[in-house]
């Protein structure tokens, strides 16, 4: 069987896609799945250490850091691109600065940057509960986070010329995946493991037709592909 079979029935299969913030727990996994389906895929990282990581999973290391790049470097790093997935964060341990600098400002620059380069498909992962203003009595570095992904969605919205989809996952774990979801508007609280949003990206990037879409994602009981064809309206 040729690459070009294994991919028929895909509408963007082998595609190039570049990932945000890739040396990231879901960025790695997704860099995994893309791999062993024969896509093309690259991840942005910070640090050059990080590169042997990104070889392993499959993926071609690009190191440029988010923070401080232009965006005709970032767009320079999405040339030849069908896509490409904002999975960066400040991570654990780092404060509200940062939540803006890199949760909001990295996004926007890479949604510039995919304009500028003439790559129209952009998945955002973002976080439950990013629409609303915080709870009272939350932490405020986190209370921070959700406004930044809430302003970082907010900005990818409004790109006429981006076929964006925003995830916003629930509760992350590393459990095992069940390769099960619930993947809608509004799923209500619950958590879902790395492994499944991993899977439901993969699935997001062969269905161009989820454009447009701000979904929910928690642990369910609908196959993959099954709840994202739902979704899609397919």
């Amino acid at each position: 069987m040729t690459r070009h079979e294994r991919h028929a029935g895909r509408s963007v299969g082998g595609m190039r896609t570049v990932i945000a913030g890739g040396h990231g727990q879901i960025a790695l996994r997704l860099e995994r799945l893309l791999a062993a389906r024969e896509d093309e895929v690259a991840g942005i990282i910070r640090r050059p250490e990080q590169a042997d990581d990104l070889r392993e999973a499959g993926a071609e290391p690009i190191v440029l850091d988010l923070e401080s790049a232009s965006v005709d470097e970032v767009a320079r790093a999405l040339a030849g691109a069908g896509a490409v997935v904002f999975a960066a964060g400040a991570g654990p341990g780092s404060g509200a600065a940062r939540k803006e600098t890199v949760d909001r400002d990295a996004a926007v620059l890479l949604a510039d940057a995919a304009e500028r380069a003439g790559v129209r498909r952009y998945l955002m992962v973002s976080a439950m509960g990013a629409e609303a203003d915080p709870r009272p009595g939350t932490d405020e570095v986190f209370a921070a986070y959700l406004r930044a992904k809430g302003a970082a969605d907010a900005e990818v919205r409004r790109r006429a010329a981006l076929e964006w989809t925003i995830v916003r996952p629930g509760r992350l774990t590393d459990d095992p995946g069940t390769g099960r979801v619930r993947l809608a508007a509004d799923t209500g609280r619950g958590s879902v493991t790395r492994d499944d949003v991993a899977a439901v990206l993969a699935e997001l990037l062969d269905t161009p037709s989820t454009a447009g879409l701000t979904l929910e994602l928690i642990e369910g009981h609908t196959p993959v592909s099954v709840a994202v064809k739902d979704v899609a309206g397919n």
